[in-house]
């Protein structure tokens, strides 16, 4: 980084560590969690079309988004990192200016993405194993929202440079007003109009712009936080850009990878245990969405502390963060294991559908126990200047830890083995990670402290 006249450190280099992790996790849980709930209400609304083909289709397309919204993820996770740490060391010019730079990466990064898959989305689709109207659906509705990935991924990169200056309130507002959108629209498009999947998919590219003009007022309007692009910044700035999302974008689509081979896996079970996966794909971010804005707020946090070379404070970040996610995930998991039957109810889940939503209801924390380990090890390591480390995790567990676990589970006893296969192979890969976060945070101290 360069120029740029010393002012104040961030607001995370002061005061108790479990609070603005508390803080920061619970108003990103909301802003995040309206992400997810714009996809929970969409499938909820098709869901209450009563036909498991449409609901599947829904479920297919997803795991398709799925790869977008890693690339988004990755993206923001080193804008975040990066204005995070310039603040951190009172250098708000260069954190400007690495916003801007970082928006037009991501325009960039994203425009090309969605050029190259539109042409094959459906081929996407045959590929995880969509068939007839599944397949039809599925493709019409991923010709809506793939080209709106665009709004989504400026949008989340607002958001973590609200984050990264702290300002978890406004961070919060990006994507809750593009959830209330939803809320609003999704009945008056899918039931009202009459357009059914279609009008849930154009609902979600409203709710996404939504989200972007939200995110644009905050760091624009509010905070001046982006300076006006040069092209000759946004050149000098792809490399230490890149040097973080290339490995977080890595990392993220490990999770879509093996979502995909598990989607595949099961829908060799027929529609109703597709169409029970596409509904267990939207409880758990919902759920578990404190898990998901943990790992992202965290990274801002440690940041700061590591920009301002307070190492201690750092470690302690980090196990706050393991604490917070292992009670907040023991109770959402006694919560789901109570409300199973009226989850299963408020989906129309019938047959294989109520079977497999139940079971998950019932054992599904188990996994998150483990996620969760994973998702908060993988930030610090982003963030602290080893994404290599998040890139081998995520997809250690994506494949190693993944494929053949579900697939000898699924084997030799259905889907709900190929769901305890996710479970075990989690496990490992958790407990590995959580004990190498640590050994990281020592090892970087001491070496700061030894130069």
């Amino acid at each position: 980084m360069n120029g740029g006249s010393i002012v104040k450190p961030g607001r995370f280099t002061e005061g108790s560590t479990m609070r603005h992790v508390l803080v920061m996790t619970a108003t990103g849980s909301v802003g995040l969690m309206a992400i997810f709930v714009v996809d929970f209400l969409s499938l909820f609304y098709v869901a209450r079309l009563k036909d498991p083909a449409l609901t599947a289709a829904v479920g297919y397309a997803t795991q398709i988004l799925f790869f977008f919204i890693s690339l988004n993820i990755g993206l923001s996770i080193a804008i975040g990192a990066l204005v995070s740490r310039a603040l951190g060391a009172g250098l708000r010019p260069a954190a400007r200016r690495l916003a801007a730079s970082g928006l037009m990466h991501v325009f960039v990064a994203t425009v090309l993405v969605t050029a190259v898959v539109m042409p094959f989305r459906g081929d996407a689709l045959y590929l995880i194993g969509a068939r007839d109207e599944a397949l039809a659906v599925g493709t019409l509705y991923l010709a809506w929202t793939i080209p709106a990935t665009l709004f989504l991924a400026l949008g989340m990169a607002f958001a973590a440079m609200l984050r990264a200056v702290g300002d978890a309130r406004r961070a919060m507002y990006v994507t809750l007003f593009g959830g209330i959108a939803t809320a609003i629209l999704d009945p008056i498009f899918i039931f009202g109009l009459g357009l059914g999947v279609e009008g849930a998919a154009i609902v979600t590219v409203i709710s996404r712009l939504v989200i972007a003009g939200v995110g644009l007022h905050g760091t624009v309007v509010v905070h001046d936080l982006v300076a006006r692009p040069r092209l000759r910044d946004v050149v000098s700035d792809l490399k230490p850009m890149m040097g973080i999302a290339v490995p977080a974008i890595l990392t993220n689509l490990a999770a879509p990878v093996a979502n995909a081979y598990s989607m595949r896996i099961f829908s060799q079970f027929g529609e109703e245990t597709v169409a029970a996966f596409a509904i267990i794909d939207r409880i758990t971010p919902v759920a578990f969405g404190a898990v998901f804005a943990l790992s992202s707020v965290v990274g801002p946090i440690m940041g700061q502390n590591l920009g301002a070379r307070l190492f201690e404070r750092v470690k302690r970040v980090l196990t706050d963060s393991f604490a917070v996610s292992l009670v907040y995930v023991a109770f959402v998991w006694l919560l789901l294991w109570l409300a199973a039957p009226a989850i299963v109810s408020i989906f129309h889940a019938v047959g294989d559908t109520e079977r497999l939503v139940t079971f998950f209801c019932n054992y599904g924390g188990a996994l998150w126990l483990f996620l969760g380990a994973i998702f908060v090890a993988n930030a610090a390591f982003n963030n602290l200047g080893f994404p290599v480390l998040s890139t081998g995790f995520n997809w250690g567990r994506a494949t190693l830890g993944t494929m053949p676990f579900v697939t000898f589970g699924a084997l030799h006893n259905g889907p709900e083995g190929g769901f305890v296969g996710l479970i075990a192979g989690a496990s490992l890969f958790g407990v590995a990670a959580v004990v190498t976060a640590y050994f990281v945070t020592v090892r970087l101290a001491k070496s700061v402290i030894n130069t």
